[in-house]
């Protein structure tokens, strides 16, 4: 029965199977997102969001704002990488007690942005031109304040495009034959250990290697007196000759999948002919190396060749690579087919963070949406990375969402302290200690008085 005076009834619920359980509602007090406080900590000790609040311009004019810009930015990337992926969840996440100390300052004792809030600020202050720049440099800027930490190196860059499935009049959104659906086709540059270092937004009928320079020249620029090898790896929608050009006159070292043709099977001939005998019951591979120039090559290039002969079939299969490194042919081939990890980096970005969730109506609104994605996506493996003890070193970006951020807890406000009760299931005090110790070894030193 409701209450006479309009207020809801807060009363424990009943259960009739057995009367002693009782179920009290409680939401401001109990959280399901304990466990992004230790990306929170892992945030201020690399001091990655307040690069972006020193970056991004505040369009707002008025003086009564609730909520800072970082704190925007972080309730952003954070409920991302919690899986809210829509600013409707803004209006539950607003209240959520971990959130809430996430975003920091008035929403501590207050509550965070609502869906409003965060609409406007998504779809209307980062779309502005100078917020759109600064968002596409913000991924390389936090990966730069990691290797303050952990300096590389080598930085090995991988290439590859994905597609958005759209839905209605979004603009920009168009029919892809490779993909066989309409959607937006975006570009990802990835390093080694699986951070992306830059990504773009395209319409979704560009060739897979349209806008290169726009996301790779940027990232080059930033490595070029800091790296001491750099080398960059790309399937065969990447074959073209401006690219070989550029990265040879950066000196980076590239190995890119090569189309066949006519030539450059001639080049092999010979290991094209099915070997004498019976079948062998295991594959059997053979390298070769050439020089090759096609036609639109200003000079001949390095061409490696593998030909796998599998027990079952009839023909062989075979593929082409063409590169500027020395290496023997079977290790080139072995460094290109590392590569294979960055479409793995893309189903995880997929998966567990929702980067293909571009439901904006204009092209504009989407690109921020997928720089926010993008840098949820970091954060997330900057802890896989950073952070991480030995026995969780095997979890994907989803096992973390799944078993630390969504541990539940109940929150004791004291007069000083704040304590949240974790609950100890797929982390454990130990581990989750671990994880708080290898962060602060990440912390910058204090600066000398």
């Amino acid at each position: 029965m409701a209450d006479p005076a309009g207020e809801p009834d807060r009363g424990a619920l009943r259960l009739d199977f057995d009367r002693r359980l009782m179920l009290q509602f409680r939401g401001s007090a109990i959280t399901s997102n304990a466990g992004l406080l230790p990306y929170r900590e892992l945030d201020d000790a690399m001091g990655l969001s307040d690069t972006g609040g020193d970056v991004l311009a505040d369009a707002r004019t008025g003086k009564n704002g609730r909520h800072q810009l970082v704190g925007l930015l972080r309730q952003s990337v954070f409920g991302r990488l919690a899986g809210y992926e829509d600013v409707n969840d803004a209006d539950r996440l607003c209240r959520d007690p971990a959130m809430r100390w996430v975003v920091g300052d008035r929403a501590i004792t207050g509550c965070a942005a609502s869906a409003s809030q965060m609409g406007r600020f998504e779809t209307k202050w980062l779309s502005q031109p100078e917020n759109l720049v600064a968002l596409a440099d913000l991924p390389g800027q936090w990966i730069d304040k990691v290797h303050q930490r952990r300096p590389p190196k080598t930085i090995v860059l991988d290439m590859d495009s994905s597609e958005s499935p759209t839905y209605g009049e979004q603009e920009g959104s168009a029919y892809n034959g490779h993909f066989g659906c309409t959607c937006y086709h975006p570009l990802f540059l990835f390093n080694q250990l699986g951070d992306v270092e830059r990504c773009a937004l395209r319409s979704g009928n560009v060739h897979s290697a349209d806008g290169w320079r726009a996301v790779l020249e940027p990232v080059v620029a930033r490595y070029r007196d800091t790296v001491k090898r750099l080398y960059f790896r790309g399937d065969a929608a990447f074959a073209n000759p401006d690219i070989y050009e550029f990265l040879e006159g950066e000196r980076m070292g590239y190995t890119i999948r090569l189309p066949a043709n006519r030539v450059l099977q001639d080049k092999i001939g010979y290991l094209l002919k099915r070997p004498v005998g019976r079948p062998p019951h295991e594959v059997r591979c053979y390298y070769a190396s050439f020089s090759y120039q096609a036609q639109s090559w200003n000079k001949s290039r390095r061409v490696v060749a593998k030909v796998e002969w599998h027990p079952s079939e009839l023909y062989p299969r075979v593929g082409f690579i063409v590169t500027n490194l020395a290496r023997p042919a079977e290790r080139v081939v072995a460094f290109y087919n590392q590569r294979g990890t960055a479409e793995q980096w893309i189903k995880e970005g997929k998966g567990a963070i929702k980067w293909t969730r571009l439901s904006c109506r204009t092209f504009a609104a989407n690109t921020v949406r997928l720089q926010l994605h993008a840098l949820a996506y970091n954060l997330g493996n900057f802890m896989r990375t950073l952070a991480m003890p030995k026995a969780a070193e095997p979890w994907s970006l989803t096992s973390l969402r799944e078993k630390l951020i969504k541990i539940g807890a109940k929150v004791v406000s004291h007069g000083r302290y704040v304590t949240f009760q974790l609950a100890e299931v797929a982390v454990s005090r130990q581990m989750f200690a671990e994880i708080l110790s290898l962060i602060a070894q990440r912390r910058a030193p204090p600066a000398p008085a």
